[in-house]
């Protein structure tokens, strides 16, 4: 990505290409985990990709040999007795601002996925992970519970048995395991889980911008709405989605028997 005004990334780095932005956690060598200087930084990218129009889609991903192993225990910068401020300010506020923006996120995973990592990872619109991916909700081991919504994402996924047993055993899933579960959207080969993630923003960076914002928050209302609630949420969302210029296009190429030229 070529701008005048973007920071400078030390953790991460921020490209983009055709529509696509890429967000890669950069600490290699500590397989990815997260810092404040981390959240900062993430922070600052994402408002760059929210701010730019011509993004449709965001890849969030990890260098070297795993996504993310989670919190690092030793950032200097971290003060692990006021771990509430760390979750409002950081943590929470990092998940939130994945699920409220208006472009699909998907979250490219491969080796480890731990802790946060985990839950970061799985706060994404569309997950995917190579087979022999790492995941495990560790919290536990070192007394404490899963968090940036790692119960939420759960327990809701998974219901209330196998969520439960992840979180009180920390034990570790497969890439594979996950997508049986339905906990993730699709198991990749090993190897192959970033190229597939761009097929698929690639795919997605086609689609009408409008209604894949509506489609995202739609979706999520789902979970906490009562069914007449949900029904209310579509019909708002159709009225608005049946004014856009995509919609009258979409019928228009269905009437021509032809693909649709959706708005760039």
């Amino acid at each position: 990505m070529e701008n005048a005004e973007q920071p400078h990334f030390e953790q991460i780095r921020l490209d983009a290409h055709d529509g696509v932005a890429f967000i890669t956690l950069n600490r290699p060598d500590k397989i990815n985990s997260l810092t404040i200087q981390m959240h900062r930084e993430l922070r600052a990218a994402i408002d760059l990709v929210e701010r730019d129009h011509m993004h449709r889609v965001l890849i969030l991903a990890g260098s070297g040999r795993g996504f993310c192993a989670g919190q690092d225990l030793v950032d200097p910068e971290t003060n692990l007795d006021r771990i509430g401020e760390i979750l409002d300010q950081h943590y929470n506020a990092l998940v939130m601002r994945l699920r409220q923006l208006p472009i699909p996120v998907i979250a490219a995973v491969h080796g480890v996925a731990a802790g946060a990592g985990a839950s970061i990872a799985l706060a994404a619109d569309l997950t995917l992970a190579e087979r022999n991916t790492r995941l495990t909700q560790a919290f536990v081991r070192i007394g404490l519970l899963p968090d940036a919504g790692g119960t939420w994402f759960l327990a809701r996924r998974l219901g209330q048995q196998r969520a439960m047993g992840l979180a009180l055993t920390g034990e570790t899933i497969t890439g594979e395991q996950a997508e049986h579960m339905g906990l993730i959207w699709r198991a990749c080969d090993d190897g192959t889980v970033h190229a597939q993630a761009l097929a698929l923003a690639q795919h997605l960076r086609g689609l009408p911008r409008q209604a894949l914002a509506e489609i995202k928050q739609a979706i999520q209302q789902a979970a906490d709405n009562r069914l007449e609630e949900q029904l209310q949420v579509e019909r708002s969302a159709q009225v608005r989605l049946g004014a856009t210029e995509d919609f009258a296009e979409g019928i228009a190429a269905f009437r021509d028997k032809r693909p649709p030229r959706f708005r760039p």
